[in-house]
């Protein structure tokens, strides 16, 4: 498990010089120009030739990329243009806030769609799989934003049930000091309850946009791989042997069908911790989706590549553990 680590690792390298690089390159092409942040509109050009050389971007764009390689290397992604502090800082802040709405999420397609799955491959071809099927191929289909924007308008706007797209907390009741950056967590290991019940309805209805769009795919994929296994040789055997159908279907069947699931949740879980932008836009969730969709409209360089920088490390960590989940599975990938 050592050795694959540190494989994953290795190859990690230059998928992140890689990304640094065309990340560096689109920003300065088609970012705009981040002076227009501080030059007042009557500047001078003399004015904007002094801000341009306090940035650092009258440089050619070789001696900008090479300093920015040797602060990257030392984990000093620059200071932010809009907020004016270390976008490291910026990152660590808002990271989790995306972590507990991503968890949470996903955690609910993954225990909706693995057994919507199960249960349309054990009745393959019969009414309960084309129900399945059907309402996982709308999920697939509508965008996570429209189905985003359809739930507050049902249960904010028009049953009044939960709270606005705010963020984690209604705007009258002030955030409490982070102790480990998640709301729910904080706020319980305070004992502010009332604050605790309040920070978990504000997550309900993002989270279940994103359960939504993500046990869609689960429930297909797993559908898909069940239906595989049940037709294996060593499902025919276990029949055989006299096994239940409940031993068949969990402990036979679905073990080997959860490997391209738990890859799935992998692609999905990147996606998401990476920062949903567009879901964390509409409910005004503050992660790194807004954060690197305020970097894109004020190009603001230094926030956008610690963005892609932050995202692309977390695909890694991601897969990693993707790979490591393989090898408890699957005892083959042990010895291969």
């Amino acid at each position: 498990m050592i050795r694959l680590i540190l494989q994953r690792l290795l190859w990690a390298l230059p998928v992140a010089l890689g990304v640094v690089t065309i990340t560096f390159i689109t920003a300065r092409l088609f970012g705009g120009d981040p002076t227009e942040l501080f030059a007042p509109p009557e500047a001078t050009d003399e004015l904007r030739a002094q801000i341009r050389e306090r940035l650092g971007l009258a440089d050619p764009m070789w001696m900008q990329y090479l300093r920015y390689l040797a602060d990257v290397a030392r984990f000093d992604f620059g200071i932010s243009f809009s907020t004016n502090q270390a976008v490291s800082t910026d990152l660590t802040e808002r990271l989790p806030a995306t972590l507990e709405l991503g968890l949470t999420g996903l955690g609910l397609g993954a225990l909706i769609g693995i057994p919507l799955g199960v249960f349309a491959a054990v009745k393959r071809e019969r009414v309960p799989d084309f129900l399945v099927r059907g309402f996982t191929l709308a999920g697939m289909a509508l965008p996570q934003f429209w189905i985003g924007l359809v739930l507050i308008w049902i249960f904010f706007v028009t049953l009044g049930w939960f709270p606005g797209p705010v963020g984690r907390l209604p705007i009258e009741v002030r955030p409490p000091e982070p102790i480990t950056g998640f709301m729910l967590i904080d706020l319980a290991l305070l004992g502010d309850w009332s604050s605790w019940r309040l920070a978990l309805w504000q997550l309900v209805l993002p989270a279940v946009t994103l359960a939504i769009a993500s046990m869609a795919p689960i429930a297909r994929v797993t559908r898909a791989s069940m239906v595989e296994a049940l037709q294996s040789d060593y499902i025919r055997t276990a029949v055989a042997m006299g096994h239940g159908e409940r031993v068949l279907w969990f402990r036979y069947a679905l073990r080997n069908a959860l490997l391209p699931v738990i890859t799935l949740i992998g692609v999905l879980a990147g996606n998401v911790f990476g920062g949903a932008v567009l879901l964390e836009s509409i409910f005004g969730w503050p992660g790194l989706g807004q954060y690197a969709l305020q970097a894109i409209e004020g190009s603001d360089f230094a926030a956008l590549q610690g963005f892609v920088i932050y995202a692309a490390l977390l695909y890694v960590i991601t897969f990693l553990l993707v790979d490591v989940l393989y090898i408890v599975i699957d005892p083959r990938m042990r010895h291969a």
